[in-house]
């Protein structure tokens, strides 16, 4: 069974973890047989969203309280992990990967990742633990492996981020919704989901695809 550890940033699409896109994950991956653990940082997000009016709020919110809406509150402090302990990592979208697991969306290209979330995704990397990221959330790849390893991403057809994304070392491929983009040798895996799709079955589909190819990637070990 493998055991894969699911990165949330919040809770609703604008200001934390897409929630169509994080639980229609769990689902896959709970229909697929992993060992799911909900996991996000503890710290307070970079703002809120009304998500009825889709204006600001004056208040914040804590990210790892706020993840645990959409993980049944069962949800472990980022701080805490061990990327050895995993085979795995996915990222589901949503604007609190562009805010809270990085500052993209407020600095593009420029941006700076979560120190935890940097150390939890590069001891993966390293380590040759597969790690998907879905809709926004592969810009956090391109800031961390972009320089380094310039791997194969995709956020769809978006030539604005498509170019931060190029920007920053990594390699952008223009995909439809549904679409994967498979970086075998740096063994990562990214969709638009929502960044393209239209309907939740649009992002469920793309999600699907892009477990079954990081559990086949489980299934391949790399020596490292």
């Amino acid at each position: 069974m493998a055991k894969v550890g699911v990165i949330l940033s919040g809770c609703g699409v604008f200001d934390g973890s897409e929630i169509h896109e994080a639980v229609c994950l769990l689902l896959v991956l709970d229909q697929s047989g992993a060992d799911v653990v909900c996991m996000a940082p503890n710290k307070l997000s970079a703002d809120v969203i009304d998500h009825w009016a889709q204006k600001p709020m004056a208040e914040k919110r804590n990210v790892l309280v706020e993840s645990a809406r959409i993980a049944r509150g069962k949800v472990v402090d980022l701080a805490q992990v061990d990327p050895a302990d995993f085979d795995a990592f996915i990222l589901p979208g949503g604007f609190g990967a562009a805010k809270n697991l990085c500052d993209f969306a407020m600095s593009a290209d420029n941006c700076c990742v979560d120190p935890q979330v940097a150390r939890v995704l590069r001891g993966a990397q390293s380590l040759g633990k597969p790690i998907g990221l879905a809709c926004i959330a592969p810009v956090i790849a391109a800031r961390l492996f972009g320089e380094t390893l310039k791997p194969s991403l995709t956020i769809g057809h978006d030539s604005a981020t498509a170019g931060k994304i190029d920007a920053m070392g990594a390699k952008h491929r223009a995909v439809d919704a549904t679409d994967v983009v498979v970086d075998e040798q740096n063994r990562l895996v990214t969709t638009p989901c929502y960044m393209e799709a239209k309907r939740i079955s649009e992002a469920f589909d793309s999600i699907q695809k892009m477990v079954a190819k990081i559990l086949e990637m489980v299934q391949q070990p790399v020596r490292v």
